[in-house]
């Protein structure tokens, strides 16, 4: 008989396995001791963690803690049956390492000899576990049921792998493990490939990144299954998954074996942590958890950095270098085991490289400490050579090695320097290339500001990857650009990139751009200035290296104009042309930005920005062109406009002077803000003769093909509060506003068009007449009688909008050009906001010219352009009493 609960050793302040046994024998009630004992045994674990002790110590401790429960309960069940039935731990428990509320899965494991009264007895040993409050997941089975479901399940085979004998016959377990042994089921090849397998489709689960905003500490990529996967594999060919044993077989290096070891310890120090914080078994780092884990794992606010960010950086890293490290090794492993007997193909590049059946490796393993500069020469290759397939994984191992030697001097070479900007210049494979360095850590070692970056986030929803990430898909989207592939994708962004002369300073501002996020003060003007340095330094001309750093400065600039400016104003043109100065920068500029937006959230660029971007570029090149000295004259613009709406309304069939009569009734702002195309559309509600009863004209129609988006045009009697009835019939629908413009003509009605996106999941095709015509009846229904305001109801608030607070903002400007004042909002995005804004308004009496709608994730920057009754900018008491409505509606 036996009793081996591992290597663990006793705790005597969680009590003594001897004296133990000795109550249990003798209490009349061991169910009740049992439930106790473990019950404090749990607690006094987590005061131990909330005091400072690390989880690698306490993780083997709750697993003792468990062993010497199952155990006795096990002795008081099967006395009777010493030798026919061992208990075995098996899973995550049968590595003798245990999280608070992880599963704890045993096996029953029997001999042929069977019984009803064995069976019995087990039954009560399974119900008396789960009263002693223990969650348990248990298998019975004989060693040839075990070999037989291990055959085909490799899950349970795997858990096999990690048994553990804690109570009964020790050659009834030598049984099983001769059972399930490579040269009885699954050999090593097997093993290797079927696992290789599980892991491709659990990270595609994970969209194949470790950078996930929530990421799964146990199953996300660079969690602890990969860790676990290392020694699955391991262990099947070495017959050992220790990194201990590992390291004397020479299969791994000591750098190797000491970050494999901090990188389980870090994971599992904030596994316990999610496990003690929020009392059940939870493996995802949500937003929920981030900040309270933070603080319990005592990081702390550092100037501009804040506690959760800090852990979350740690987190990322650590994950990225154990993905890092899973590859490698798993590499090694495949070459060890599949590629042992393959056909050896070498063929030579240089002295210092060579592919191997198509990989790329060092001729000899002194390459890199000889020469230093063939740490960047591999990514150079890998753009000249397309057709090699990838890294070898001893050349990654010594790649690792050696990045010590990229150092100030290293940097100060010229050569290197040269190596460098012909990565960046090189035709094809920029991004792949420059997102292998930063895999390999050789992107932060050359660039030290980079290095920074690497896994930093930004606790916001806006900002989705971490920021190397974010400048990585940036380049990716400029690379895509040149490909005619792509060409469709966005046509202009094509067609532009090719009056680009030299894309590599695209690239380099690209890199640039938010080098300098997380270090305080604006990161725009900071990284210009580590732009600037950078281009001089690696040979660039001053104008080229100004061109790079300007970039770098107004990345944010046209985007910014876009959103919060009214680009239909030729004088915001005009200022805008001007900042810009020429039709170069423009160009560099349109495409930086198009790239960043789409870099920044997957669902942040829309066929709305698109054409906003479009429409703002368009009209600044015009300007340009033009000449800066001959502005374009507003009234001279508006004619234009009105010429071509005009035109085409004639071939429609419509009379002249019915036109004209249209045309003088309608404020001329309205042709500043509207295209001939929506003029053209509109004349089909403002040309029917208003009923007697003053119902609305209401339009709606699907916009740019953008799945989901809309726009609504509503002619009507001018009234204070249809703009609040409009947003609250809006949010009612579930329709967010990304646009509206508002006129009020001459006559008394008032023209509104907005441009309104679903919030809810986009419908299918065949839905979408119906959905068009409910917007329209509804809206129509409601402003029939503006008076009567929709009751507001509170809409559903995100769990993610809870956790994402920001300070309200309001501030406000003078437009002495368009005699308006200028209100920009920044707030969160609760529903409902934009009719609780315009409810403010109206309790104060401003007239709503135009709204400029911007979200960022859970927070929203909103520009309003406002008047009061008598059309002239807010005074300052107004100004005060609408700031202090606002703050009063959005708190309802």
């Amino acid at each position: 008989m036996s009793n081996l609960t591992g290597n663990i050793r006793p705790d005597p302040t969680l009590f003594e396995p001897a004296a133990f046994a000795k109550w249990i024998d003798t209490s009349e009630t061991p169910l009740l001791l049992l439930r106790s004992f473990l019950k404090e045994g749990i607690e006094n674990l987590k005061q131990r963690f909330l005091t400072g002790t690390p989880a690698t110590e306490l993780l083997p401790l709750h697993a003792w803690l468990v062993d010497q429960i199952l155990v006795q309960a096990c002795r008081l069940h099967t006395k009777k049956y010493p030798e026919r039935v061992a208990l075995i731990a098996v899973g995550g428990y049968g590595r003798g390492t245990l999280h608070p509320y992880s599963d704890i899965d045993i096996l029953l494991l029997l001999t042929e000899e069977t019984d009803s009264i064995l069976q019995n007895s087990i039954g009560h040993f399974i119900s008396f576990l789960w009263d002693t409050g223990l969650e348990m997941g248990h298998s019975v089975r004989t060693v040839a049921e075990c070999q037989q479901a291990a055959r085909s399940d490799l899950s349970f085979m795997t858990s096999l792998m990690e048994a553990r004998l804690l109570f009964g016959p020790e050659l009834l377990f030598r049984n099983l493990q001769a059972a399930i042994a490579p040269e009885e089921i699954w050999n090593s090849r097997q093993f290797f490939l079927a696992k290789q397998a599980e892991q491709i489709k659990r990270h595609h689960k994970y969209h194949d990144t470790a950078y996930n905003l929530e990421p799964n500490l146990k199953e996300g990529p660079g969690g602890l299954r990969d860790i676990q996967m290392i020694q699955w594999v391991s262990k099947r060919y070495f017959n050992t998954w220790s990194f201990d044993s590992l390291l004397q077989q020479g299969f791994l290096t000591v750098s190797e074996r000491k970050e494999l070891l901090s990188s389980q310890s870090f994971l599992w120090q904030l596994r316990y942590g999610l496990h003690t914080l929020t009392g059940r078994r939870e493996d995802r780092l949500l937003f929920d958890h981030q900040t309270a884990l933070a603080k319990q794992l005592d990081y702390h606010d550092q100037g501009p950095h804040l506690a959760v960010e800090q852990l979350m950086k740690d987190y990322y890293r650590t994950a990225e270098n154990t993905g890092r490290l899973n590859e490698m090794l798993l590499q090694l492993l495949e070459e060890r085991i599949l590629l042992v007997d393959a056909k050896v193909h070498v063929h030579p590049i240089n002295e210092r490289f060579q592919t191997r059946n198509g990989f790329l490796e060092v001729t000899h393993a002194s390459v890199f400490k000889h020469t230093p500069s063939a740490l960047l020469e591999v990514f150079l290759l890998f753009q000249q050579h397309p057709e090699i397939k990838g890294v070898r994984a001893s050349t990654i191992r010594l790649i690792r090695e050696h990045r010590y030697l990229i150092d100030d001097n290293f940097r100060a070479n010229s050569f290197n320097r040269a190596l460098f900007m012909e990565i960046m210049r090189q035709p094809r494979g920029i991004a792949r290339e420059l997102r292998r360095m930063n895999k390999y850590g050789i992107l932060g070692a050359y660039l030290p500001a980079f290095g920074k970056i690497v896994g930093q986030m930004q606790y916001d929803m806006f900002h989705v990857y971490t920021v190397d990430e974010h400048t990585l898909f940036l380049i990716r989207n400029l690379r895509r650009f040149a490909l005619p592939k792509y060409a469709q994708e966005l046509p202009l962004c094509s067609e532009i990139f090719q009056r680009i002369s030299k894309p590599s300073l695209l690239y380099l501002a690209g890199l640039f751009h938010d080098i300098a996020k997380g270090r305080g003060g604006d990161h725009s003007k900071l990284g210009a200035k580590d732009a600037l340095k950078f281009c001089l330094y690696h040979g660039l001309s001053r104008d080229d290296s100004r061109l790079v750093a300007w970039l770098v400065s107004h990345h944010l600039l046209m985007s910014m104009t876009a959103q919060r400016r009214d680009i239909n104003d030729p004088k915001v043109i005009q200022r805008f042309a001007r900042e810009v100065g020429d039709e170069k920068r423009l160009n560099y500029l349109y495409l930086l930005t198009v790239a960043d937006i789409r870099a920044t959230n997957p669902n942040l660029w829309n066929s709305w920005k698109d054409a906003l971007l479009n429409k703002l570029y368009t009209a600044t090149q015009q300007a340009l062109r033009q000449g800066l000295e001959y502005p374009v004259d507003k009234n001279e613009h508006i004619r234009d406009i009105q010429n071509e709406a005009r035109q085409a309304l004639l071939k429609d069939g419509w009379n002249g002077q019915k036109l004209d009569t249209l045309w003088n009734q309608i404020d001329a702002d309205y042709f500043l803000r509207h295209t001939p195309d929506e003029i053209r559309w509109h004349i089909k509600a403002l040309a029917q003769k208003e009923p007697h009863d003053g119902a609305p004209r209401i339009l709606v129609r699907t916009h740019n093909r953008e799945p989901g988006t809309m726009e609504v045009f509503i002619y009507a009697r001018a009234h204070a509060l249809i703009f609040t009835v409009t947003t609250r019939t809006m949010a009612q629908l579930d329709l967010d506003v990304l646009d509206a413009r508002i006129i009020t003509t001459d006559h008394g009605f008032v023209l509104e068009s907005f441009v309104v996106r679903e919030a809810a999941t986009i419908r299918a095709e065949a839905d979408l007449e119906f959905r068009l015509q409910e917007i329209q009846e509804i809206l129509t229904q409601r402003l029939t009688e503006p008076d009567r305001v929709p009751p507001y109801r509170p809409g559903f608030i995100p769990r993610k909008l809870k956790l994402f607070q920001f300070p309200t903002s309001i501030t406000f400007t003078k437009d002495r050009r368009n005699r308006c004042t200028v209100m920009e909002l920044t707030t969160n995005n609760w529903p409902g906001l934009l009719s609780r804004v315009c409810r403010a308004l109206a309790s104060c009496q401003v007239r709503l010219v135009n709204a400029k709608i911007t979200t960022l994730g859970t927070q929203v920057v909103d520009v309003f352009f406002i008047c009061n009754q008598q059309d002239h900018p807010l005074t300052p008491e107004q100004q005060q009493q609408l700031k202090e409505a606002i703050y009063t509606y959005l708190k309802h």
